[in-house]
């Protein structure tokens, strides 16, 4: 015997899951937004000497801190 599920089901989880996954999508933006914004600030402090050392040129360094914080 065949077992199949209605629609019905399908679509009401699918619109619970939902109403849980803009929260978690939205917390999960805001989480990398912040990182983006602390590793900007870090590479910002970072001397001639450590940039080198991670193989960062000044011009890359620019490029990357006039990013905004969404990129």
């Amino acid at each position: 015997m065949e077992r199949t599920l209605s629609s019905d089901l399908l679509f009401q989880d699918s619109s619970e899951t939902s109403r849980t996954a803009l929260p978690l999508r939205l917390l999960a933006n805001l989480m990398l937004w912040q990182r983006r914004i602390s590793s900007r600030h870090q590479l910002a402090r970072l001397d001639q000497r450590l940039l080198a050392d991670a193989g960062i040129s000044e011009a890359q360094r620019f490029e990357e801190l006039s990013k905004p914080f969404w990129r």
